[in-house]
């Protein structure tokens, strides 16, 4: 079964540049995972600071996968010094039956 979430999370001010960029290294990285089905990252549109990030992974190993990755690791660790939360907010979804 797939394994499907978005996470949030607020850039600080003065971050943005440096967060877009890091977002789209891991974009790369994630998009080669092999059971990485879609990671789409997002900002709004009347606040660019505040990022969406869709994800669909086949199933709960290649999501154990994606969160053991190291390039994963690599871009948490920065991250949390970069937005206002403590970490990404996750959200998982369940398609409507």
């Amino acid at each position: 079964m797939t394994k499907t979430l978005y996470a949030e999370f607020t850039v600080k001010p003065g971050r943005e540049e440096r967060v877009a960029e890091m977002m789209r290294e891991l974009t790369e990285h994630v998009r080669r995972e092999p059971g990485n089905e879609l990671f789409i990252p997002y900002t709004r549109e009347s606040d660019p600071r505040k990022y969406f990030v869709f994800e669909v992974y086949r199933d709960d190993d290649a999501f154990q996968e994606h969160i053991t990755a190291e390039y994963g690791a690599t871009f948490n660790a920065e991250l949390a010094g970069h937005i206002e939360e403590d970490g990404s907010v996750l959200t998982w979804l369940q398609p409507v039956k």
